[in-house]
């Protein structure tokens, strides 16, 4: 599929080591001939779901649609030929900017259940996952994260490759510090950057 790459950065904070993250993707991306888009989902402004349960009946609409800019973000994703979504890790989870944005995929999930069949045409899609968490320790430290998002982009018929985790970088000095992880970032931005490029 040709078209673009989407780079999302989930950190509230401009400047740290996932948003480093998230440009190495992005450059890997650009070297090898694909467009990127970036966003970082802090420029955004994003109501956090009510629960209201209005998403759930026809025409599965989320009426916080039209007071925020979530939908953007969406519509980034879902017009995407890859998407990377880069996070900090904060206790155990993503970041509640990005969480309050994912819990607005909920429409995007009824709509599907619901046979959409905008949702139902598009092809399926590589994400990739760049979580980086300054704990050095925890078996399941990335655990949770990978479910959510695994669930959250199944909607937008995104899904998940071999994600890319690291620990104990706490500082964007960390990450350009670490060789093989500044590596691994760039190759996975290429390998997207030449899917794009179809």
């Amino acid at each position: 599929m040709s078209g673009y790459v989407a780079v999302l950065a989930g950190s509230p904070r401009a400047g740290g080591t996932s948003d480093a993250a998230a440009e190495l993707f992005a450059q890997g991306a650009a070297r090898a001939g694909a467009e990127v888009r970036r966003a970082a989902v802090r420029d955004y402004r994003v109501q956090p779901c009510i629960g209201c349960g209005a998403c759930a009946v026809p025409p599965h609409a989320c009426v916080l649609a039209a007071g925020d800019r979530a939908g953007e973000l969406f519509d980034l994703c879902l017009d995407a030929a890859a998407v990377a979504i880069a996070s900090p890790i904060y206790f155990y989870h993503l970041p509640g900017l990005l969480k309050a944005w994912i819990d607005r995929g909920q429409s995007l999930y009824a709509r599907r259940e619901a046979g959409d069949p905008a949702l139902a045409s598009l092809p399926v899609r590589p994400a990739w996952a760049c979580l980086v968490a300054g704990r050095p320790r925890g078996e399941q430290l990335f655990a949770g994260s990978l479910l959510t998002l695994k669930y959250f982009l199944a909607p937008l018929r995104l899904e998940l490759t071999e994600p890319l985790t690291f620990r104990g970088l706490d500082a964007p000095g960390d990450l350009r510090a670490d060789a093989a992880a500044c590596a691994a970032i760039l190759a996975a931005g290429r390998q997207a950057g030449e899917l794009a490029r179809g």
